[in-house]
Formats: C-alpha cells, sequence, structure tokens
C-alpha cells in the first residue's frame, strides 16, 4: 500500500509540479520516514472513514484500478431543543396582581371607548346576518361573542343586592364578572 498511497517524488516529477525534494539520494532520512508512516497512516484512516462499506482488502483493489468515488458522512448533529417559555401560572398572576384594576384606573369615563369598541364589534358580527337568518344563527354568534366592553345589567342574581347593578364588563373569568358602575365603583358578581 506504501509505494501505492505515498512515494517520493522523482527529480522530473518534482521539476514539472515545481515542488523541491527533500531528500536527494533516494533514501528517507530518520524524519522524513516518520512523516511517510504519519501520512501513510492519515490516508489509511481517511479511506477508511471515506469508505465504510468496503473491506481493507476491497479498498486496495479499488485503489489499484481505479479512482476511489469517497462517501459523503457527516455525524449528524443533535438539534438543539428549543425551550419554550412557559407561561406564568395562576399563582404567580396572583402574586404579580396582573389582572387587578388599580383604584385610580376605576373610572367609568376611562372604559366608554372601550364599550365604544365593543358596540363596533357586535355591528360587524352581526353585520353579516341578513333579516331573514334563523335565530339559532344570531344567538349562536352572540353566545360566542367577546363581552368586554358591553354594559351590562344584572337582573336575576341569588343576592339580591346585586340586581339592578348596570356598567361596562371589565373583566369575565369562569365565575365572577366584574362590572365598573357609572360611580366609578368596580362591582365582582
Amino acid at each position: 500500500m506504501k509505494s501505492v498511497v505515498y512515494h517520493a517524488f522523482s527529480q522530473e516529477e518534482a521539476k514539472e509540479f515545481d515542488v523541491q525534494v527533500q531528500c536527494m539520494a533516494g533514501s528517507l532520512g530518520a524524519a522524513e520516514l516518520l512523516g511517510a508512516q504519519q501520512a501513510e497512516a492519515f490516508v489509511r484512516a481517511f479511506l477508511k472513514r471515506s469508505t465504510p462499506h468496503m473491506s481493507q482488502q476491497a479498498r486496495e483493489d479499488q485503489l489499484q484500478r481505479k479512482a476511489v468515488v469517497l462517501e459523503y458522512s457527516t455525524r449528524r448533529k443533535q438539534k438543539e431543543k428549543k425551550k419554550k417559555s412557559k407561561g406564568l401560572s395562576a399563582r404567580q398572576r396572583r402574586e404579580l396582581r396582573l389582572f387587578d384594576i388599580k383604584p385610580e384606573q376605576q373610572r367609568y369615563s376611562l372604559f366608554l371607548p372601550l364599550h365604544e369598541l365593543w358596540k363596533q364589534y357586535i355591528r360587524d358580527l352581526c353585520g353579516g346576518l341578513k333579516p331573514d337568518t334563523q335565530p339559532q344563527m344570531i344567538q349562536a354568534k352572540l353566545l360566542k361573542a367577546d363581552l368586554h366592553g358591553a354594559l351590562v345589567s344584572v337582573t336575576k342574581s341569588k343576592c339580591p343586592s346585586y340586581v339592578g347593578v348596570t356598567g361596562i364588563l371589565l373583566q369575565e373569568t369562569k365565575y365572577v364578572f366584574k362590572i365598573l358602575t357609572k360611580e366609578d365603583r368596580l362591582k365582582g358578581m
């Protein structure tokens, strides 16, 4: 294999490729011999990596006859898993008071533009409905509608003090509506 893979240039080859030959008399010194062995070891390892499906004997036979087509083999890098940032837990939201409305911001006049936006939203939602539309269709759309900013009035309640309260709906949770009255009072129902 040494003669096939690595050999020193002759004087003619050195002149043709414009390369300086290190050893003149054709004999290799100790340093050159070590370099040649390292080069041969490197070439063997490279060919072994590049042609993994071939045996050593088949590789040498292939080199004797013709050029070798090397395979492109790469080590597959493991994809870095992107950590999704999780949202805050309910406890963290309560501690940070994210959904609390500050008393200085509990003014009815501040939320009138929200009510105007809600009216426009309902107009757009019902705008596609024609007068001959079935009531079930209208009811289905209104049940799914967002109520934030709606002007609501309590007509029935287990707690009699809530009946008759009118205001703009600010927050809607699973069990509680927070309504801001015209007297700038936030009521949770």
